[in-house]
C-alpha cells in the first residue's frame, strides 16, 4: 500500500479494497496448478461495475498488467500472477440481480458462486443445469472465461450455451452490453461468444444474463464395473440407445484407489479395472427397467462385469463421489494435468493411441485416467513420486505432452477441453488452432486490449 501509484487509483475508484498482505498476495495469486510461485503487486476487489473501469483504466495508465480472478480451480495456470500483476477478484460482486420468470432467465455479478446459482434457480422452480464438482468455489465468471463444461454436458452442453447476455469491461475500459438476453439477434457479430472461453484475455466479465430450464427430471444412477478399456465405448452406446442419458462418467481403478483412500465407501466387494458412472433420467419408459435391460446386454455381451443401481438419493450420491472426489483425492500426489477431447465417434481409435503412449512414455510414474465420455472429453493425471525433482517432472510430463497434442491433432481433436489454455497449454495451441486462426486471435486482443495488460502470457503471446 505504500506504492504512490495507488493513490491514483483509490482517487477514481475510493470504494475500491486492496489487500497486499503477504498471505492474500499467497492466496490470490495461484490456481490449483501450483506450478508457479505467485508474486501479484496487489489485490483489488471492486464492489461495483464503474470501480471495474476505473481499475482497468488505471492500469492502462500505469502499463500494470490484470489478471482476472474468480475461484481461481481451474488447471491450467490461467489465473496464475507471478509477475506483479494486479489481481483482479470480483468476489465482493457476488448477487443475483434479477430473476425474470417470462423470459426464465437470471441476472447475477460475475463473482457468484456456481452452486449459489444453481440455489437461485432452484427457488424459483427451474434449474441452471452446468455443473462440475467445483461448485461450491468456482465462480460464474470463470465459468465464462473458460466455457467451463463438467459432469452434464452430454444432455445440457457447455457454460456457452446457456450464457443469454453479458455486461463486458474490456482490456481498453470500455463497457459493452452484449445480447442483451436476446433469444433472436441476427445484427451482425456475436461478441458475447467471442468473450466466452477467452481466458479473461479481451476484458473482464461483470455481469451475466444466464439462461435456465426446466427441473431436472428426476434421475437414477448407475455404478458399472468393466474388464477392459476397449469395451467402454461399447458401453456407452448401449446405454445411450436405451436410456436418456444425463451423465456417463468413467474412471480407473488407481482412481477408485485414491479416492477410498480419501475416505468414500468401496462399491463391490472386488476391484475392477474399469469404472462408469452413469445418470439417466427416471421418468423415461420402462425407467428402471431399460437400464437393467442395457445392464443385462452388456453383461451378457462380456462388456461388463457388475453392477449397482442406486435407491435412493444418499446413495445416489455416495455413487458420484467415486467420480467427483477424485481430483481432490490426486491433489496431494501434485498431480500433472492434461484435460483433452475428441469427437465421441472417434474416441475408440484416440483412446486405443493416447493410452499405447502413454504407457510407453510413463513406465516410472502413475497416470489416472478419468473422463465425460459422453462428450469426448478425458482428464490425464499423472502422479509426482513422492521426493522427485519437481522441476524434472513438469519437464518430463511436458515432452510427453507434446506427444499427445499431435495424437490429438492426428484425431481432430483439442489440447484443452474445459480449462483453457492459460501457460500450461499454450505451447500446444498449434496442434488444436491453425496459425490464422491464431493470427486473427491476436488480432482480435489487439482490438479488445491495445496495450496488453489483460491476463499477458495467457492463452497466446501478443
Amino acid at each position: 500500500m505504500n506504492d504512490p501509484r495507488f493513490d491514483a487509483l483509490l482517487a477514481a475508484a475510493p470504494g475500491l479494497r486492496l489487500k497486499t498482505e503477504p498471505s492474500d498476495l499467497e492466496h490470490y495469486g495461484r490456481d490449483w496448478t501450483r506450478r508457479w510461485i505467485p508474486a501479484p503487486l496487489s489485490i483489488a476487489l471492486p464492489g461495483s461495475i464503474g470501480e471495474v473501469q476505473a481499475l482497468v483504466r488505471w492500469a492502462n495508465d500505469e502499463g500494470i498488467a490484470i489478471v482476472p480472478s474468480g475461484g481461481r480451480t481451474g488447471l491450467s495456470g490461467g489465473a496464475v500472477a507471478a509477475n506483479g500483476e494486479l489481481v483482479v477478484s470480483l468476489e465482493r460482486m457476488n448477487r443475483v440481480l434479477d430473476f425474470d420468470p417470462v423470459d426464465r432467465s437470471l441476472t447475477v455479478q460475475a463473482g457468484i458462486a456456481l452452486q449459489t446459482v444453481q440455489d437461485a434457480a432452484r427457488e424459483h422452480g427451474l434449474q441452471y443445469p452446468v455443473d462440475f464438482a467445483a461448485r461450491g468455489s468456482c465462480t460464474i465468471g470463470g465459468n465464462i472465461a473458460t466455457n467451463a463444461g463438467g459432469i452434464r454436458v452430454i444432455r445440457h452442453g457447455n457454460t456457452r450455451a446457456w450464457i443469454a447476455g453479458l455486461t463486458v469491461v474490456t482490456g481498453a475500459g470500455d463497457l459493452l452490453e452484449l445480447n442483451r438476453g436476446l433469444l433472436k439477434n441476427s445484427s451482425g457479430y456475436d461478441l458475447r461468444h467471442l468473450m466466452i472461453g477467452s481466458e479473461g484475455t479481451l476484458g473482464i466479465v461483470v455481469e451475466a444474463i444466464l439462461r435456465l430450464a426446466d427441473p431436472a427430471p428426476p434421475t437414477n444412477v448407475m455404478l458399472l464395473a468393466l474388464p477392459s478399456f476397449e469395451v467402454l465405448m461399447q458401453v456407452f452406446a448401449a446405454f445411450r440407445e436405451r436410456l436418456q442419458l444425463q451423465a456417463f462418467e468413467f474412471f480407473t481403478d488407481r482412481a477408485l484407489r485414491h479416492v477410498l483412500a480419501h475416505g468414500a465407501q468401496a462399491p463391490f466387494a472386488e476391484i475392477h479395472p474399469y469404472y462408469v458412472v452413469a445418470e439417466f433420467a427416471a421418468g423415461d419408459p420402462g425407467g428402471d427397467a431399460a437400464a437393467l435391460e442395457a445392464f443385462e446386454h452388456c453383461l451378457g455381451a462380456g462388456l461388463v462385469s457388475d453392477g449397482v443401481i442406486s435407491q435412493s438419493d444418499a446413495q445416489a450420491a455416495q455413487l458420484w463421489r467415486l467420480r467427483e472426489g477424485i481430483t481432490e483425492s490426486l491433489a496431494p500426489h501434485t498431480p500433472y494435468k492434461n484435460d483433452v477431447s475428441v469427437r465421441v465417434s472417434a474416441m475408440p481409435a484416440f483412446l486405443a493411441e493416447a493410452q499405447a503412449l502413454l504407457a510407453r512414455e510413463y513406465p516410472q510414474f502413475e497416470v489416472v485416467w478419468f473422463g465425460h465420455v459422453g462428450d469426448g472429453n478425458l482428464h490425464i493425471n499423472v502422479l509426482k513420486p513422492e521426493g522427485y525433482d519437481a522441476a524434472g517432472f513438469v519437464d518430463q510430463c511436458e515432452s510427453v505432452t507434446r506427444l499427445l497434442s499431435d495424437t490429438l491433432a492426428r484425431h481432430g481433436g483439442s489440447i484443452s477441453a474445459e480449462h483453457g489454455i492459460g501457460l500450461v497449454k499454450k505451447a500446444c495451441l498449434e496442434g488444436t488452432r491453425s496459425a490464422a486462426e491464431i493470427a486473427i486471435m491476436r488480432g482480435i486482443a489487439r482490438v479488445l486490449d491495445p496495450h496488453g495488460i489483460m491476463n499477458p502470457g495467457k492463452l497466446l503471446d501478443r
